[in-house]
């Protein structure tokens, strides 16, 4: 699991950041999560194909999640795409998209599966060969919506040595992996942790962007490998942050040590801060293990997780 960073500024881009948007590549399938302006040209600086990208998942409808989006699907209509494109959004959604589209005569060149995001539990929305996706309700000024991608349990890694002492036919080879034992042609039993090894603990990435802190969140992202979170402000602007919905770095480090994380990466942040130094310095003086998110950085989940 390796993530980008494609624009980590909240309402106002800046010299430097653009408005939210990442790209999640797990077992080199892309998934992009929310679409603020310029997104394409960031995948563009990033060399990420725009062909790699079937899954578009988008936390709420503000205009620094959403407005890259339109320009992006006609882009892809434009350069012939035909593959069906998921599309994840509040159930709202589905008709404003369906008004844009016709107001400006846009006639896709493929489908769009609209999965509406809506209710007050978490919600599994995706469920593929390699990973899970679950919705979750955020707390926002309008309905918002986290998302936690798991890595499914791999199997077992057969010692190759194994194979040709105890002459393991092929067939058998599938079944060792999900944990079972291997009888020998004369009745004996190998016990399958003496011919396998124990596969990489499975992966996980939230991303919990635009909230206020509430207690539940915690629950939602439990244990979970590398956590993004809004910290939009410093602590000192905490009562901003409660009018304007939004997390402080605190709230931000908070939550990840009430879910156990593994890792923090804050973003969305104000464009008042020209230096994050000291959004950093507060989430870290609660979390340690915290990192900024950074415009055109890619970091791989497992090294950072165990790092």
């Amino acid at each position: 699991m390796k993530l980008t960073i494609l624009g980590s500024s909240s309402a106002l881009p800046t010299s430097e950041r653009y408005p939210s948007a990442h790209v999640l590549n797990a077992h080199e399938r892309f998934y992009l999560i929310d679409c603020g302006e310029g997104t394409q040209m960031q995948l563009r600086k990033n060399h990420i194909r725009f062909s790699r990208i079937n899954h578009i998942f988008i936390s709420h409808l503000h205009g620094d999640h959403i407005f890259g989006l339109y320009g992006l699907l006609s882009t892809f209509s434009l350069m012939g795409r035909k593959s069906p494109l998921s599309l994840y959004a509040p159930s709202n959604y589905d008709l404003m998209l369906i008004s844009h589209l016709s107001d400006f005569d846009i006639h896709l060149s493929y489908e769009i599966n609209f999965v509406p995001l809506a209710g007050k539990d978490p919600v599994e929305i995706l469920n593929d060969k390699y990973l899970t996706v679950t919705s979750f309700p955020l707390k926002h000024r309008v309905p918002s919506f986290g998302f936690l991608f798991r890595e499914k349990n791999h199997d077992r890694n057969i010692i190759k040595e194994a194979i040709t002492t105890y002459n393991i036919p092929g067939v058998r080879l599938p079944a060792i992996k999900k944990g079972e034992d291997f009888i020998t042609a004369s009745g004996t039993v190998i016990k399958n942790e003496e011919i396998t090894i124990p596969p990489p603990v499975p992966l996980s990435y939230a991303y919990c962007s635009d909230t206020k802190y509430f207690k539940r969140l915690a629950s939602f992202v439990k244990d979970v490998s590398l956590l993004y979170h809004e910290a939009t402000f410093d602590q000192s602007k905490q009562d901003l942050a409660a009018v304007t919905g939004h997390s402080t770095t605190l709230d931000a480090a908070r939550t990840a040590v009430e879910a156990g994380a593994g890792k923090l990466i804050i973003g969305h942040f104000s464009a008042r801060y020209k230096d994050v130094g000291i959004l950093l310095k507060e989430a870290r003086s609660v979390f340690p293990n915290t990192l900024p998110a950074e415009d055109g950085m890619t970091y791989n989940i497992a090294d950072i997780s165990n790092g």
